[in-house]
């Protein structure tokens, strides 16, 4: 098992442990159909040793990338003249095909500033992590109504702007129509 480094400062001096990784051992072997597989099983299998994961948190990553002049020190002072849901349109209906997935895309106009954030809600409850980008991507939303909407946090997570709600419709199949190609029962094959 690897050991892992742990410190704390304790009255301004450093203090270092090494404690046993807390990761289970990883096994690999390959199956009667020639399969691979991983486990955390021995059995027949050979210990795979993992690298350790890296995790980084996206708002510490980008104010590393960004110059140290253009950090900002107080919260942003720009005032945007537009921030609008441009994608997908008010009353827009999403076809049974698309699955409930679509891109909301959204006008920000000057551009975000840095520190600045951007969360999507859908029916009222944040759907994403504040991010900064002016494009999301929802995925497999229910059939029917949802209103969907943007709001703009400043560097403290304060709402500083939000876009009007707009409203959604997702179609998807039934497999209670009988003419539905995706209904197993159906004598339309």
């Amino acid at each position: 098992m690897q050991a892992r480094r742990v410190g704390w400062m304790i009255g301004g001096v450093a203090l270092l442990l090494a404690l046993p990784a807390l990761a289970a051992p990883v096994y690999r072997h390959v199956d009667a159909n020639g399969n691979v597989v991983y486990s955390d099983e021995p059995g027949q299998g050979n210990r795979v040793d993992l690298k350790p994961i890296t995790v980084v948190d996206p708002a510490e990553a980008e104010s590393r990338s960004r110059p140290a002049e253009s950090t900002p020190t107080s919260p942003s002072t720009v005032d945007y003249e537009r921030f609008a849901i441009t994608s997908p349109s008010n009353g827009e209906t999403l076809p049974t095909g698309q699955g409930g997935n679509v891109q909301v895309q959204l006008a920000i106009e000057p551009e975000l500033q840095p520190g600045d954030r951007v969360q999507l809600r859908v029916d009222g409850k944040v759907s994403q992590s504040p991010m900064h980008t002016s494009v999301f991507a929802l995925s497999q939303l229910e059939r029917g109504e949802h209103q969907i909407q943007a709001e703009l946090l400043d560097a403290q997570g304060q709402v500083r702007l939000s876009t009007p709600a707009v409203t959604l419709y997702v179609q998807r199949a039934s497999v209670n129509l009988p003419a539905n190609p995706n209904n197993p029962n159906s004598n339309n094959r």
